[in-house]
Order: structure tokens, then sequence, then C-alpha cells
């Protein structure tokens, strides 16, 4: 399954992309799973809106698309900001001595939740946080398939 939607740049906005993510949850997906990639929606939103746009139009638009597969979860989220190393910075200040320094702990949280997290810049001159967690097999689930 997979689902694609397209939100103002704003905060506010948080609301509708975690209502619009709610829509695709699955009974087979472990619960806490689901609430992990709810995490790692809302902080990959926000942190696009804070600093990829900062200083730009709440008009400027961030892309959302969510592919579901019985096996894992994948979140992208593209926005118009400005080129980011995100190996980087997470190697610079996400060190074990820099862990309390507040700055960039949304995407230690990110990072923890996902199996593999990258942040690339396309063609098209836009960025794209590429989000991927893959599930707990539960009985719940093996009854699914």
């Amino acid at each position: 399954m997979k689902v694609s939607f397209k939100v103002k740049s704003d905060l506010k906005a948080l609301d509708q992309v975690l209502s619009d993510f709610e829509q695709i949850n699955q009974p087979w997906i472990p619960r806490k799973d689901w609430l992990q990639c709810q995490l790692a929606l809302a902080e990959g939103f926000t942190n696009a809106v804070r600093h990829a746009h900062k200083g730009l139009s709440s008009n400027i638009l961030i892309d959302i698309e969510i592919t579901l597969t019985q096996q894992e979860i994948e979140i992208r989220i593209w926005d118009s900001g400005k080129p980011f190393d995100l190996e980087g910075f997470i190697e610079k200040n996400l060190t074990q001595d820099n862990r309390w320094s507040g700055h960039g702990q949304g995407l230690r949280i990110l990072q923890q939740i996902a199996d593999r997290l990258s942040y690339i810049r396309t063609e098209q001159n836009r960025n794209c946080l590429i989000i991927t967690k893959q599930f707990l097999v539960s009985e719940v689930q093996k009854n699914y398939e």
C-alpha cells in the first residue's frame, strides 16, 4: 500500500499529517512499531518545517509518501530547503560525549527508531528524508499473511 499527500510548511499541519497517517494503520502492525513510526513521521515533518524551510513561505509544500508492506514501512518526506549532510551532522553532533547537548535530539530519536535513515538531494533540488522501519514479526501479523 502506498499513500502520498502534500501539506503546507506549517507546524499547525502536523495534526493533519498524523490524521492522514492513521488512515493506513493496519491491525497486524505491532502497536510499538506503529507508535514509533508516528513519532518518526512527526519528528521528520517538524524538522522540515523548523529547519529545512526556516525563513521560507508556509505555502511551500512538504510532500509525504508512505509505503507499507507486511515487512516494513517507509516514510519519505520531501522538503525544498538547502542541502543538509545528515551523516556528517550525526557523526559530529550525536556522539556519545555530546548526547545531552540538546542539539539534534530529534535526529537521535529518528536514528534509534529507524532501521535505515537517509537524507538525499534529488535532481529537482529537493531533499528527501527516508525513514525505514522493519516490523517485529508477531503471531497477529503471521495470521494476516
